[in-house]
């Protein structure tokens, strides 16, 4: 059976049968330029060329078709601060069903733009993802539509445990693998597969440091919420972990690390640049923390996802911040020249 929490490989692998046909496999490419410690190599798993620009998909796509088979369904409503709703509004769009998102006032536009693309129906209500799923709860008890809540919804780990059997599959000698968290489904569900595939493998999460919720929570064995998630990082902002899940994730993840707004800044600019890959602040998480600090690597290959590519603001940001270090850098070379 599956826990609301962690998938059994049945369960995985029943996601993978259904996803297989509706979604292609997402590449896993050498990042050259991130092989700076001379005994391991860096892959980079590109999630953000998903349909909607992000991981959110598999499980968001794999929930609603189950509870279709489950139940009739008319209308999905969801809360996100953007990669889960445009999911759930693609999901809903192939499957024949009306989707209506609730999103923080002035969440991104890019992600709003992709929920409306997919006939999504926006709804702003809150400062942040909290407060939104207050309102969208509200409103699905009410209306008795189906509330697809990606951190608590059982069958949405399982779908995103199919990127763990994609990168066996890709990289059989992978060593670790390194995750950005959120709402945890993503790496609950990475953690899963790779507790029952390949137990040796290490799990390596990571948070924005201003929306550190859930490494607190994995820090200290219980819930810690925190009064704010205001990071750029938006897919990573949440600030009140539910206890299964930090159950969950004390018993799957190895490590877990924190990053600054600038960090992930320079990791975007930095997968741009020298990769020729776009990621959002959320999705370059992974490559933030390496960049920042990569002495506690093990010995083989990591793979680092890139978990979303919806960027708008943040990408003028990250490319003022490398002309300022650019233009630093210039300035002291002749100096010193």
């Amino acid at each position: 059976m599956m826990t609301a929490t962690k998938p059994n490989l049945p369960d995985i692998e029943r996601a993978r049968q259904f996803l297989q046909s509706h979604l292609a496999t997402t590449r896993l490419i050498a990042a050259v330029s991130l092989n700076n410690v001379s005994y391991t190599q860096i892959y980079l798993k590109l999630e953000s060329e998903m349909p909607t620009g992000s991981f959110k998909v598999r499980g968001a796509l794999y929930a609603l078709y189950v509870e279709m088979t489950n139940r009739h369904v008319e209308e999905v409503v969801a809360a996100s601060t953007g990669n889960h709703g445009a999911a759930v509004a693609y999901a809903a769009k192939l499957l024949n069903l009306r989707a209506r998102i609730f999103l923080p006032v002035k969440a991104n536009l890019a992600k709003q733009n992709r929920i409306l693309a997919y006939g999504g129906k926006v709804i702003e209500h809150g400062k942040d993802i909290s407060e939104a799923f207050e309102a969208a709860r509200e409103y699905a008890s009410r209306s008795g539509d189906f509330l697809l809540n990606d951190a608590s919804n059982p069958n949405i780990p399982a779908g995103t445990a199919t990127i763990a059997l994609e990168i066996f599959e890709q990289l059989p000698n992978v060593t670790e693998i390194w995750v950005p968290v959120g709402d945890t489904a993503l790496i609950r569900g990475i953690g899963s597969a790779t507790e029952r595939l390949r137990p040796q493998v290490r799990i390596v999460g990571i948070q924005a440091e201003r929306a550190p919720a859930y490494y607190l929570s994995w820090k200290q064995g219980f819930a810690v919420p925190t009064d704010s998630c205001d990071t750029i990082a938006d897919g990573l902002a949440t600030r009140t972990p539910i206890e299964e899940n930090v159950a969950a994730i004390r018993e799957l993840v190895d490590d877990f690390r924190l990053v600054t707004e600038g960090e992930l800044l320079r990791a975007i600019e930095h997968l741009l640049f020298k990769e020729h890959v776009v990621s959002e602040p959320a999705g370059a998480a992974a490559v933030a923390a390496w960049l920042a600090d990569s002495t506690a690597a093990s010995k083989g290959p990591i793979v680092m996802l890139v978990t979303g590519s919806n960027i708008a603001e943040s990408l003028r940001q990250a490319l003022m911040t490398g002309q300022s270090t650019s233009s630093h850098a210039e300035s002291g070379a002749a100096l010193t020249g």
